[in-house]
């Protein structure tokens, strides 16, 4: 496919890079919108989409060196990260720098979901407002930006499924890793599946019974059909042949389901 998009002597802009420039941008532009809409200062979109940003690179790294820690590729990335880590504590512009630089490839957007949550969370929290109102506004977002990102991936050849004769099979010879079999292309599979539930949850936002009930419809949602493609992902399979995105999955639709019951319950009126 396309995984260079463009090169200026030795700098490189990756097709992958940029779709995550885009799902940055459009998400932060939509929600700025919607937060002022909301009566909120328009400055908190953008600490929400900083915040994100920075929390969910570093949980999506996180998880990918936890994932290849038995293959021993983990080694490459731990110092990049440490520096990030570093630097970003210490307002320390050349460690980030650094650690940039030598981060490598590698982000699995599960563990981004966890470590932007974490960090923006935290911003709600700092700043007295309303988990629940504030995660509703974001939530569409979320699935919005993961569906953008998918389309890196494919332009990457990163992220594809089991060999397939289906005619929309593709081949990524130069993908990570390469393959000239025709395969499924989950990432457009995935990537249509959450601009659906994007569409959807904006739609819902408009009718909304309860606050958290946006948040806790995409934690179901986008953990439903994560948990459907891994069946034609290649991904290491674990107990009950599932993979490590399944039992996540399962967690986000466990969660997801748990609390609209218990909201639902809490904000039903009560019998006279």
């Amino acid at each position: 496919m396309y995984p260079i998009l463009f090169e200026f002597g030795p700098f490189t802009i990756s097709s992958f890079g940029v779709m995550m420039v885009m799902a940055f941008l459009l998400g932060n532009y939509l929600l700025r919108k919607d937060v002022v809409a909301e009566g909120f200062d328009p400055i908190i979109a953008e600490e929400i989409t900083f915040r994100a940003a920075i929390g969910g690179i570093l949980g999506a790294k996180i998880y990918y060196l936890i994932e290849n820690i038995p293959s021993g590729h983990a080694a490459d990335n731990i110092s990049g990260l440490v520096n990030i880590i570093a630097g970003i504590f210490t307002l320390n512009g050349e460690k980030i720098a650094y650690g940039l630089q030598n981060f490598g490839a590698g982000l699995v957007f599960l563990g981004g979901l966890v470590g932007g949550l974490l960090t923006v969370s935290w911003y709600f929290y700092r700043n007295n407002l309303n988990w629940y109102k504030m995660a509703d506004l974001v939530a569409p977002f979320l699935v919005l930006g993961h569906g953008i990102g998918r389309i890196g991936c494919f332009l990457v050849g990163d992220d594809y499924g089991v060999p397939s004769n289906l005619p929309w099979a593709c081949t990524f010879p130069n993908g990570l890793p390469p393959t000239t079999i025709p395969v499924h292309p989950t990432q457009l599979y995935e990537m249509s599946a959450y601009f659906i539930i994007f569409f959807y949850l904006r739609y819902r936002k408009q009718i909304q019974n309860f606050s958290g009930e946006i948040i806790f419809e995409y934690l179901f949602l986008a953990g439903f059909a994560r948990f459907m493609v891994e069946f034609i992902r290649t991904n290491t399979k674990y107990i009950f042949d599932l993979s490590g995105a399944q039992y996540i999955s399962i967690l986000m639709m466990a969660i997801g389901t748990y609390q609209l019951w218990k909201l639902r319950k809490i904000n039903s009126p009560s019998p006279i």
